[in-house]
């Protein structure tokens, strides 16, 4: 079963690799925007942050549910 348990953490934790695929692509698009049209800035780093928290935000549950599933089950 402890090899069961393993498996799924391992699986809950794998969104940290979806956040940070996703992160990385929403910078550089938002520093292509910022290169097209610099006055634009203050408004594509506003949306940037927000896109990264709610990404960041998804890789922080899987870690939870993760750490969780080796707590309570491990």
């Amino acid at each position: 079963m402890s090899t069961l348990v393993a498996i799924g953490a391992a699986i809950a934790v794998l969104t940290g690799i979806g956040a940070g695929i996703g992160i990385g692509i929403a910078t550089s698009k938002a520093v292509e925007a910022i290169a097209r049209q610099p006055e634009a800035e203050s408004k594509i780093s506003k949306n940037l942050l927000l896109g990264c928290a709610l990404a960041e935000a998804t890789a922080i549950y899987g870690f939870v549910i993760g750490f969780l599933i080796i707590i309570m089950l491990g």
